[in-house]
């Protein structure tokens, strides 16, 4: 039986190793949302004397063995207290040690603060304003340099490489293989060309995966959770998927996102026409994720409609749409 990629991370272990950093738990810990990384909350030892005792508590996130070097795990916690050290409310990391970065049997974790919060109403003008001031901030401090270690968001990792990977892998079905190789191959000719409307964007550091999932709202406004995927890219990366619905309805939240961004920094209009190419790569390498992380009992039982012949079915005609939305004239705000 091969091994899979959290196999020996019980309870006990969880424990064990935030137990190595002085952070001993009482023995409560809650599993959290997570697929790519493993994550809990855990309460942690206090005076049994205190009316608040065992109040206290950590996030431990166990990081996804292979994915990230340390030096990109680093970077990512570095780049977390850049922008906390500017007042900007993401949830960085706790150095405990002086370290971020802890290792424990050969699995690495890291802690942070505990952030409650709600989704936010992407429906309010108001609200949508605010977050894309938020998110200004956060360019601001990101335009400042590059990543040096973390990868860039670009046509070829989140696009060509994945369809190669599914196609060497035999994940589409034979019979369904021809017409997905064919929308595939329209979709990616459709992005470069996108790309080369756009021409030569400025690649800042990113939070990267910012959809409302990884957005908390709070009494005192938006905090972000889970700089994992932060990477360099385009800007407008970390606004598209917080717009959706038909073309007047994105144009909207868009120019009200970007009512609040351009507080702080300014936006290409160039890259307004990477939206629906960005869109497209983010689809195609969605799939080849799943695909990648398919022994990883944690995915077969949350993605059950993944791999069927319905869903490959699906992938065609969403690229089918996609093909004709690039084909449109980019967004106008």
């Amino acid at each position: 039986m091969l091994a899979t990629p959290y196999q020996g991370l019980t309870p006990d272990r969880i424990l064990d190793a935030l137990a190595s950093i002085g952070l001993p738990g009482d023995g409560r810990l809650l599993s959290l949302n997570s697929y790519e990384n493993r994550v809990y909350r855990v309460h942690l030892e206090g005076d049994a004397s205190a009316p608040d005792a065992g109040a206290q508590a950590v996030v431990v996130k166990f990081y996804r063995p292979g994915r990230w070097s340390d030096e990109q795990i680093l970077e990512e916690h570095g780049f977390a207290q850049e922008l906390a050290g500017h007042e900007i409310p993401v949830v960085a990391p706790l150095a405990q040690e002086r370290r971020t970065l802890h290792e424990f049997e050969g699995f690495r974790f890291a802690v942070f603060p505990v952030r409650g919060g709600r989704a936010p109403e992407l429906e309010d003008p108001a609200i949508l304003t605010r977050i894309g001031r938020f998110i200004g901030r956060i360019h601001r401090v990101g335009a400042v340099r590059a990543f040096q270690t973390r990868p860039t968001l670009d046509q070829v990792s989140f696009g060509t490489q994945p369809r190669d990977w599914l196609l060497a892998n035999n994940w589409v079905p034979a019979d369904l293989l021809s017409p997905w190789c064919s929308v595939a191959d329209l979709a990616l000719e459709s992005v470069q060309a996108c790309f080369e409307r756009a021409g030569d964007v400025a690649r800042i550091r990113l939070h990267g995966d910012c959809h409302i999932g990884n957005l908390l709202w709070s009494d005192g406004g938006p905090h972000f959770v889970d700089l994992d995927d932060a990477r360099n890219g385009p800007a407008i990366q970390d606004l598209w998927m917080l717009i959706s619905g038909d073309r007047e309805a994105m144009t909207r939240q868009l120019s009200e996102l970007l009512a609040g961004y351009e507080d702080f920094a300014e936006i290409d209009p160039r890259e307004l026409h990477l939206v629906e190419a960005l869109r497209t790569l983010r689809l195609m390498h969605y799939s080849a994720w799943l695909a990648r992380r398919w022994d990883d009992p944690a995915f077969p039982s949350a993605f059950p409609w993944f791999n069927t012949h319905h869903y490959w079915q699906d992938r065609i005609l969403e690229l089918r749409e996609q093909v004709a939305a690039m084909a449109e004239p980019a967004l106008a705000v």
